[in-house]
């Protein structure tokens, strides 16, 4: 399975990330999905007193147990820079304390929110008199495949049980210490609380070969959530015989329309660009109505390149540059990347037309921006634009489950089908109809 990243990995292991010799990675992931099976159909029946008391008790463990993670962290941190790792991706990888602390508060988020199933999608008394419900029901067994993100290995973890699913994680080497550590932490919480430690495994210790095992497992794992890179994710969409919810990479895009306020669009872009770069709702691509681009640009491009971003420009912003600022001539290549870095591409456009057309070109269909006080050109660029979601004066990195009130996300979906956009709880489930009758027969 083609990663981002160097797969070297610990020695195989059973249980959850515990060492031990493995001769057969199918059979073995195989067994890890019959038991995480077996684990599912004990929350099938649990309350939400005993999911939130589980996601609370996850929460306090990872708090009482945040110096090992971090210490376990620091070897991640060292190989990756010695592997020569980019900054934004050992931003992503890192963890401290205080991180641990957000990771635990939003697990305790999660207990606050809703409980998902059960709930009544839709239903109806027929004339027959049949009472038909359609209720929200767990996956059962959800896979995660994802790169450099212990954060994620929580996150999936709690989203998971919420919902009433067990969780098989693959979270490749980069982050293989932390991920080990932080496994174990919440197997040994679960076991505390009485409930099965299976709800909670790894197959880390399986490396690249797991990966395919579980993308294989159909019948076994109902869902698979690929997270990371293009090619990751690529890999995951080609090679997987189980169900698979594509989240994409983040192309994103920011449009600063004629009407603009310049010092509004200018926090903006700078919050979407340089809050935090190695994630995937970070803007990667300024676009610039051309009667909005002498008053904003030199200032925007000033505070940019004040912030350390190297600028990729099309002639009309070289033109309108600074003299302290470089600006690198933009290529096509430069619309298509993902920078996941300091670096950010700018056009100007002569239209609306032309900022959506540019959009629907070079962007990933993740999130996308405009800047405006126009209602009809906010309008018209919801209406027009087809990403998975959409800002009106706001940044992009609103994109985030725990941002728009979800409590955390299993990923940001790019796909149409079933799940669009940060899957929180809800996108967890799927439905199951009930049908309650007196007898009936059909005629």
């Amino acid at each position: 399975m083609t990663t981002t990243t160097s797969e070297s990995q610990p020695a195989a292991t059973h249980d959850g990330g515990r060492p031990g010799p493995e001769p057969d990675v199918e059979t073995a992931v195989r067994d890890v999905a019959r038991r995480a099976q077996v684990a599912s159909r004990v929350l099938a029946t649990a309350t939400r007193a005993t999911k939130d008391a589980a996601l609370h008790a996850l929460a306090d463990a990872l708090v009482a147990s945040s110096g090992e993670i971090v210490e376990a962290n620091a070897v991640d941190l060292e190989r990756g820079r010695t592997s020569g790792m980019s900054e934004g991706l050992l931003d992503r990888l890192a963890l401290t304390d205080a991180r641990v602390a957000a990771i635990a508060d939003a697990l305790r988020s999660l207990a606050a929110l809703p409980d998902p199933v059960g709930e009544v999608v839709r239903g109806q008394t027929l004339p027959n008199g049949l009472r038909v419900r359609q209720l929200r029901v767990p996956m059962g067994v959800v896979g995660m495949i994802y790169e450099a993100r212990p954060n994620v290995t929580v996150d999936a973890a709690g989203l998971a049980l919420k919902s009433g699913n067990a969780v098989i994680l693959r979270g490749g080497s980069a982050a293989a210490s932390s991920n080990t550590v932080i496994v174990e932490v919440m197997r040994r919480a679960l076991t505390d609380l009485g409930l099965p430690a299976d709800l909670v495994q790894s197959i880390d210790g399986h490396g690249r070969a797991g990966g395919v095992a579980l993308m294989r497992a159909r019948g076994l794992v109902d869902l698979l959530v690929p997270r990371g890179g293009a090619d990751l994710i690529r890999t995951v969409v080609e090679q997987s015989t189980v169900p698979v919810i594509e989240t994409g990479t983040g192309n994103v895009h920011v449009y600063v329309d004629a009407t603009a306020d310049v010092a509004t669009a200018v926090e903006i872009v700078m919050n979407a660009k340089t809050q935090r770069v190695g994630v995937c709702n970070a803007a990667e691509t300024l676009l610039v109505h051309r009667d909005a681009a002498d008053a904003f640009l030199p200032a925007a491009l000033a505070a940019l390149g004040g912030a350390g971003v190297t600028l990729h420009g099309d002639a009309s912003t070289v033109a309108r540059a600074p003299e302290s600022v470089e600006v690198v001539p933009a290529t096509d290549d430069d619309w298509a990347t993902e920078y996941l870095a300091l670096e950010l591409a700018v056009r100007v456009v002569d239209s609306l037309d032309e900022a959506v057309a540019h959009i629907r070109t070079w962007s990933s269909g993740h999130t996308e921006a405009i800047v405006t006080r126009d209602l009809g050109s906010a309008d018209r660029f919801v209406a027009e634009v087809d990403s998975a979601a959409v800002m009106v004066n706001a940044s992009t990195r609103f994109t985030d489950g725990g941002e728009l009130g979800l409590g955390a996300e299993i990923g940001i979906s790019t796909q149409k089908l079933h799940a669009r956009g940060p899957m929180g709880l809800a996108e967890l489930t799927t439905t199951k109809w009930v049908v309650h009758g007196d007898g009936h027969v059909r005629p």
